[in-house]
């Protein structure tokens, strides 16, 4: 724990994870915030954002809803997001904090807040934040090999890209793999794609060496179970 303590790290949750029941992320994040790490939730849309924040809350008053236009946090760039503005996520994580953050860009010329990929977003903040992880949910609970289908363990980010371009892996499956290869590229230490719905799967990523999932980071190394 103490490797990750004042260290950002980055879950993107998706739609299934969000509303789970019985589901252990919720006390998981406070848990780990209360230990000195850093967590930044990035949640699938805005009314999951808000029920999110609810969410974690009853746990412990730390999670606290961001949308894109808030400090100006996710400005709107040409085709897509541009510098994240990461300056209250600094703020916030440091004093113990929990942002759950809204996939919504800020323009200065349009009167709403626009909507962007999640993915996009998680991979975006957990480069500008320098996070030791960011963890990606999928209801697949990992990248399945296209040859065998079984669960790839490891990943560089040259061969997860490599997949991220098959039309055989579902398309929202594609996305959380590139968000995660090029998170990775930009500095992120390791990035995960695991199934949040299962049991402590945060804290497991984070704290162990066994991943549940598919894991992307540097080093060379590629294995199927």
């Amino acid at each position: 724990m103490a490797d990750f303590a004042g260290k950002a790290f980055v879950v993107r949750i998706d739609e299934a994870t969000a509303f789970a029941p019985d589901s252990t992320l919720m006390a998981d994040l406070v848990f780990l915030a209360r230990e000195g790490v850093r967590p930044i939730v990035v949640a699938p849309s805005p009314p999951a954002a808000r029920a999110l924040v609810r969410t974690i809350n009853r746990s412990g008053n730390v999670a606290v809803g961001l949308a894109g236009s808030d400090a100006a946090m996710l400005p709107r760039g040409n085709g897509g997001l541009g510098a994240v503005q990461a300056g209250i996520l600094h703020t916030l994580t440091a004093a113990g904090y929990i942002p759950v953050v809204e996939p919504t860009a800020f323009s200065a010329f349009e009167r709403d807040d626009v909507a962007i990929g999640a993915d996009d977003v998680a991979r975006a903040i957990a480069a500008a934040t320098d996070a030791v992880r960011a963890i990606f949910f999928h209801a697949l609970g990992g990248i399945p090999d296209p040859q065998t289908a079984a669960t790839i363990e490891e990943l560089t980010p040259a061969e997860a890209l490599a997949i991220s371009e098959s039309p055989s892996v579902p398309l929202d499956l594609r996305t959380a793999i590139r968000a995660a290869a090029l998170g990775v590229r930009a500095g992120v230490a390791a990035a995960q794609i695991v199934d949040g719905r299962v049991a402590h799967a945060t804290v497991v990523e984070m704290l162990t060496a066994h991943h549940l999932g598919t894991q992307v980071t540097g080093g060379v190394f590629t294995s199927a179970r």
